[in-house]
């Protein structure tokens, strides 16, 4: 099974590229984040008339995930237990955001996640970001015995080689010891960061689009496939697509590939 995640930064905009990559790498699941766009006026058409089934989450133009599979979804989620919400206001309604979708596929539980940004450390959003991947750690705790993949962009570099110069980011955001620690209870609750042997050549998965960061190749890590143990031992190899990155209007993110050893149902029953 390929599965590849994929901050698209705004669907309604490169479906099209979407397709295409689906296509091009002969996906069976892709996790998209970043999607801006409500359930309603998801770009559904273009993934079904190319035989993909769509699982979307999203509530506004901001944030929004999505899985798009071959196979058809069970049990879809749109959020995880203890999953906090946010308001910048500690007043008001702290609601849930677009953030977290799941679906069971071929027997694994997939998560399409967007983790916060955090902004700055002294923002609300900061400590939004920190209790959302507490509680999401606490989720893991409960399903690391059965095949579970949580993909996405996780907005952490959890190491000093996860950036192009870590002395530009030193005092911000995805480099912080707490987002660190934070990151590694994940693997401490039973996943395992699967793709990164794979790809230590070329590793970003984000280059900002300001200052040439991609022509200069001053890129961050910080889309990820986690994967607990029983669905980590399956793993065969993953890739970056650059060449994506590289296109026209393309997002700023770069789609992360991954092959697992989990059989098509239909091709065994």
């Amino acid at each position: 099974m390929r599965i590849a995640t994929w901050n698209i930064n705004s669907v309604r905009t490169r479906a099209h590229r979407a397709v295409d990559l689906l296509a091009k790498h002969d996906i069976d699941v892709l996790c998209l984040q970043e999607t801006k766009v409500t359930d309603e006026k998801f770009p559904r058409e273009p993934f079904e008339e190319a035989g993909y089934h769509v699982t979307c989450h999203g509530l506004n133009q901001w944030n929004g995930v999505a899985i798009v599979s071959k196979d058809e979804p069970e049990e879809v989620q749109t959020f995880f237990p203890g999953q906090p919400g946010f308001h910048k206001d500690p007043a008001k309604e702290q609601k849930r955001e677009a953030r977290a979708v799941s679906a069971r596929i071929r027997g694994v539980e997939i998560w399409s996640l967007y983790i916060p940004n955090g902004r700055e450390i002294t923002d609300p959003h900061y400590d939004y970001k920190l209790q959302f991947l507490y509680a999401l750690a606490r989720y893991v705790e409960t399903r690391a015995q059965s095949k579970l993949l949580l993909t996405g962009d996780f907005n952490i570099a959890p190491r000093d080689e996860d950036v192009w110069d870590i002395s530009l980011f030193r005092g911000k955001t995805h480099v912080t010891e707490p987002e660190r620690a934070a990151f590694q209870m994940l693997e401490e609750a039973g996943l395992e960061e699967v793709t990164r042997r794979f790809t230590e050549k070329e590793r970003w998965t984000y280059f900002d689009y300001k200052s040439l960061r991609f022509q200069k190749n001053e890129g961050m890590r910080i889309d990820f496939q986690l994967a607990s143990e029983p669905l980590a031992r399956l793993i065969q190899g993953a890739q970056v697509d650059l060449v994506e990155r590289a296109g026209d209007k393309t997002s700023d993110h770069v789609p992360l590939i991954a092959d697992f050893d989990v059989p098509d149902f239909a091709s065994v029953r």
